[in-house]
């Protein structure tokens, strides 16, 4: 009996996933601070008509992507569902923040994508991301 190799991304249980890392120069609790800042959110969630970090929260973006805030641990991570309307079911996104001396590097990995197609428009998005924080934070932009 053959079995399927998997695709690039695609996991066992999980659908396909992706993760997207960089390393600023910038402190762990001033990365934290633009990750849950208005600003910040609405550069990686998409503008959220109102969030609060707590866990159980639901939110909608203008674009009408829902999902619900899953785990907060501050200065760590953040989990929550997250689905745009035209997706069929929720993925997972996990961003993570960690220190390194006098950088902080800052990770996106999202989970249960429906197929390698999510996959890779996912993972562009997140480097978009991270290429748009590389820029504030070079201009020294505020973080709050």
């Amino acid at each position: 009996m053959s079995m399927q190799p998997r695709l690039v991304g695609q996991t066992k249980s999980a659908g396909f996933q992706v993760g997207v890392r960089r390393t600023f120069p910038v402190s762990l609790d001033d990365a934290w601070r633009f990750l849950t800042s208005e600003r910040g959110v609405d550069i990686w969630l998409g503008e959220p008509l109102s969030l609060r970090f707590v866990v159980g929260e639901t939110f909608t973006t203008t674009d009408g992507t829902t999902g619900t805030i899953r785990v907060v641990n501050p200065r760590v991570n953040i989990r929550l569902t997250w689905q745009p309307p035209e997706w069929q079911q929720p993925s997972t996104i996990q961003v993570r923040t960690i220190a390194n001396g006098e950088q902080t590097t800052i990770s996106f990995h999202q989970e249960q994508l429906a197929g390698a197609r999510e996959r890779a428009h996912m993972q562009q998005h997140w480097q978009r991301v991270l290429e748009t924080f590389q820029t504030l934070f070079a201009e020294r932009a505020p973080v709050e």
